[in-house]
C-alpha cells in the first residue's frame, strides 16, 4: 500500500499491529480520525499514554487496576474465601455482568500454550498456590475458556493444589467447546457459575 504521505502511513503501520485490524481498515481508521476536531485526537492519545504509563495491576489478584488493590478485593462484601480463576480482565467482566457471582478473582495473565512458548513460569500461578497455601480459601473455581490450553491449564493448577484442603470446581460446560468465556452470553454464563461441578468430574480417565 502507497502512502502520500510518510505520517499517514507510519499512522497506518502502527494501528494495523492491533489484533483484527488490517492495512484497510487502519487507513480508514487513521483517515477518520484526521477528520475530527484536533482535541479528540490529542484526547484519544493521551488516554492511551495514561493508559500506559500509569496502569496498575491489583496485589490481591492481578486484575487491571487504577490502584494497588482493585474495587473488587478491597469490597468487603466479597466472600475472600471463594476464588474464580480466569484468563484475564475481559473474563472478569464477562463473570461480573451476569452478576452471579460474588467472591474474588485469580487472574492468570493467560493460559498455557507450549505452541506459542507460554509455560506455566510465565503465569500467575506461583501466587495462587501461595493463597491456598497461606489463606483461608475455601473454594478455588476453573473459569478457563474450554479449549485445549484451557483444560491444560486448570489440570496443572489442579496438580500443584491437589494437596491442599481446598475445593475445587469448575463451571458447568454449558459454554461449548472451543468458545471463549468473553464471547458467551450473560444468561448461559451465569447458569455456569451457579451450577459448577467438583473438578475431578471432568476429568477423562
Amino acid at each position: 500500500m502507497n502512502f502520500s504521505s510518510k505520517l499517514l502511513g507510519h499512522a497506518v503501520n502502527q494501528v494495523s499491529q492491533l489484533p483484527g485490524i488490517g492495512k484497510r481498515s487502519a487507513l480508514r481508521l487513521v483517515l477518520h480520525l484526521l477528520k475530527q476536531p484536533k482535541t479528540q485526537t490529542l484526547n484519544l492519545a493521551e488516554a492511551l499514554t495514561n493508559l500506559q504509563e500509569h496502569i496498575s495491576y491489583c496485589k490481591g489478584c492481578h486484575n487491571i487496576s487504577d490502584t494497588d488493590i482493585c474495587e473488587i478485593c478491597a469490597n468487603n462484601k466479597r466472600n475472600k474465601q471463594i476464588i474464580c480463576i480466569v484468563e484475564d480482565i475481559r473474563d472478569v467482566m464477562a463473570i461480573e455482568s451476569t452478576m452471579q457471582f460474588n467472591g474474588v478473582y485469580h487472574v492468570l495473565g493467560g493460559k498455557i500454550s507450549p505452541i506459542d512458548g507460554v509455560g506455566p513460569q510465565n503465569l500467575n500461578i506461583e501466587s495462587l498456590v501461595e493463597k491456598v497455601k497461606t489463606d483461608t480459601v475455601e473454594e478455588l473455581i476453573f473459569a478457563l475458556s474450554s479449549t485445549m490450553e484451557g483444560d491444560t491449564t486448570n489440570f496443572y493448577i489442579f496438580k500443584m493444589i491437589k494437596a491442599y484442603n481446598v475445593k475445587i470446581s469448575t463451571i458447568a460446560r454449558g459454554i461449548a467447546v472451543g468458545d471463549e468465556l468473553e464471547y458467551a452470553d450473560e444468561v448461559t454464563l451465569g447458569r455456569s457459575i451457579i451450577n459448577r461441578v467438583p473438578f475431578e468430574n471432568s476429568l477423562k480417565i
